[in-house]
């Protein structure tokens, strides 16, 4: 199912929904995402990081030693949520449900990996303003498969849609 498909699917607040290509612009311009994982007591961890999307997938770079790794070695499942807006007018963002996948080396090393090196590239784009990706030998790469997309900008009430 594509992220369009996922995003047409929602059914409370299609008013202020974002069609697909807003929430692809909204992802690209947004620096920090809360990453929520299930504790091994069924508790909620949550905890921002920097975040890529690619229309397809949300990556995240995560430490290998912190609690969210722990949590995710344990239970795949991941909500991610990303969200602006400083007025109550002004809000908007999205929250995708759905599972991670380890992707190469854990912790990530300084060879070179072909199924990394569009993520590393856009990851370095968006935070740095570089064209290179440096591993610092303490995170890895989490892809995160999208099952549900829901999204909301609260400015559409004021257009009228």
């Amino acid at each position: 199912m594509t992220s369009g498909e996922m995003v047409r699917q929602q059914r409370r607040g299609r008013a202020i929904a974002m069609t697909p290509e807003e929430v692809d612009a909204f992802l690209a311009e947004e620096r920090t995402c809360r990453a929520a994982t299930v504790g091994k007591d069924g508790s909620p961890h949550v905890a921002p990081l920097w975040f890529v999307w690619d229309g397809t997938f949300v990556w995240l770079n995560s430490v290998v030693r912190s609690q969210r790794w722990t949590d995710l070695e344990r239970d795949p499942r991941i909500a991610v949520v990303v969200d602006g807006g400083e007025e109550f007018g002004d809000l908007r963002g999205v929250e995708i449900r759905g599972t991670v996948r380890v992707v190469g080396d854990v912790p990530r090393g300084t060879d070179p990996d072909g199924a990394l090196h569009g993520v590393e590239l856009a990851f370095a784009r968006k935070y740095t303003g570089k064209d290179e990706f440096v591993a610092d030998g303490r995170h890895a790469w989490l892809r995160v498969t999208p099952e549900s997309i829901a999204s909301w900008d609260f400015r559409k009430f004021r257009r009228g849609n």
